[in-house]
């Protein structure tokens, strides 16, 4: 009885770890262009508990709070220039997909003042994505956040299952075919 129940358990974890190693290679094969620079996890990655400030004084959140949709991630400044170019097509990309399933999530690592944030996003037009912050850069540092931009994407269990270091055309035919088939398929 402890075998069959050991085979068991060795079946699942099988298939679920095919199922995980399917999925990767699906959205691999979606990259192009700069979503090359997208480092797929093998297997979903935890991500820290620790708190960030919302827009406008509105209070704190956790990632936690964003369970239960897909999100891209993006650790941004106002004084990066990657950053700059980045944020239209995160902009963009929120347009085309944001809603129940997805958003888009922008969190200004460092010390960003609120004024300085909405002078950064009306003057590159971007007004559809959030102005959070993380001043003291606590949870940039738990998520291992060491330049700007990184963009992680994280699935509804809030776990992070892929990561993009520097800037990158988040608004790109790849890019939206990589949200589409997470979106649609449901991938985990």
């Amino acid at each position: 009885m402890r075998l069959l129940r050991s085979l068991t358990l060795y079946m699942a974890l099988a298939v679920g770890a095919n199922a995980a190693l399917a999925d990767k290679a699906a959205l691999e094969a979606l990259r192009e262009g700069d979503m090359k620079k997208l480092n797929i996890h093998s297997a979903p990655q935890p991500v820290s508990d620790t708190p960030f400030e919302l827009a406008d004084g509105a209070g704190t959140a956790t990632l936690a709070d964003w369970r239960g949709k897909w999100v891209v991630l993006n650790f941004w400044a106002t004084w990066c220039a990657p950053c700059r170019k980045e944020m239209p097509h995160l902009s963009a990309l929120q347009a085309e997909f944001g809603g129940n399933e997805f958003e888009v999530l922008t969190l200004a690592s460092g010390p960003n003042s609120p004024t300085g944030i909405k002078k950064f996003l009306d003057e590159i037009g971007v007004d559809n994505l959030p102005r959070h912050q993380d001043p003291r850069q606590a949870l940039s540092r738990d998520m291992g956040v060491l330049g700007l931009p990184i963009t992680v994407i994280l699935n509804p269990e809030g776990q992070e299952i892929a990561r993009l270091t520097g800037d990158a055309d988040w608004n790109s035919k790849s890019a939206q075919a990589i949200i589409a088939h997470l979106i649609g398929d449901g991938v985990k």
